[in-house]
């Protein structure tokens, strides 16, 4: 098994650079094999919250239609954020993409002070998906701040929990120490993605990494660099290397 966590510098509201910066990192994780592939919290449209709404994407969004190709033609499950509108509501969401071109959405169910002006939260939209018999469930950002998360994703079996986010450097640390405390006391592997250049106005901390079901750190990216941290499972051993865009 090969997964990709993509860290990203987004163009803030600028949907068709950030698409294009998506694109170039998909093919990259496809021509190493990938199998799966994760972006930061609201990777689409970058971190927004007064414009979330101008810039929200629906469900069956024709702007998703390459991401879905890409997908179907890889055979890569692509899990890319944006604001989603779902009827009149709007939510922190991510596309979970996969080959057999079902596309679901999850939503953000713990939201940062502050996103609730915006969003709403919601536990309906939450999708596991499997690959290779390992179950993937996900988060967004502030879902890894509460505990009851991954206590939750646990009951659901799940092997690999995957965090979208927008961290940081002044919160990056206890990313690191929640997620790894996790996944030695809930014995899942954790994969995390984060932005490496500023959204909102503000800076991103990228780091992003993957731990074992142990709780070990098997790689991790720096605080600058975007690209891809791959890790690569076999047997029961996990390795990683990084691949600069």
């Amino acid at each position: 098994m090969i997964l990709a966590a993509a860290q990203t510098k987004p163009t803030r509201g600028d949907i068709d650079a950030n698409l294009s910066d998506h694109y170039r990192l998909i093919e990259l994780a496809v021509k190493n094999k990938a199998q799966l592939i994760a972006f930061p919290e609201m990777s689409i449209t970058g971190y927004e919250r007064e414009h979330a709404q101008r810039l929200a994407f629906q469900k069956n969004d024709s702007r998703l239609d390459h991401l879905q190709k890409l997908a179907v033609e890889n055979n890569i499950v692509i899990i890319a954020g944006a604001p989603i509108e779902i009827g009149s509501n709007l939510f922190i969401g991510e596309f979970v993409i996969s080959p057999d071109k079902l596309v679901s959405i999850y939503t953000k169910q713990f939201l940062h002070e502050g996103e609730d002006e915006y969003f709403q939260s919601s536990f309906d939209n939450n999708p596991i998906i499997s690959i290779e018999n390992q179950k993937i469930s996900f988060a967004i950002c502030a879902d890894i701040d509460n505990p009851l998360h991954p206590e939750n994703a646990k009951k659901r079996e799940t092997d690999i929990y995957t965090a979208s986010i927008f961290f940081s450097p002044n919160g990056i640390p206890n990313a690191y120490r929640d997620l790894q405390n996790y996944a030695e006391k809930h014995q899942m592997n954790v994969l995390m993605s984060n932005f490496s250049g500023e959204s909102w106005g503000s800076p991103s901390a990228g780091q992003s990494a993957f731990w074992n079901n142990k709780g070990e750190l098997i790689g991790q990216m720096n605080d600058s660099d975007s690209g891809l941290l791959l890790v690569e499972k076999q047997k029961d051993n996990w390795t990683s290397r990084v691949l600069k865009n």
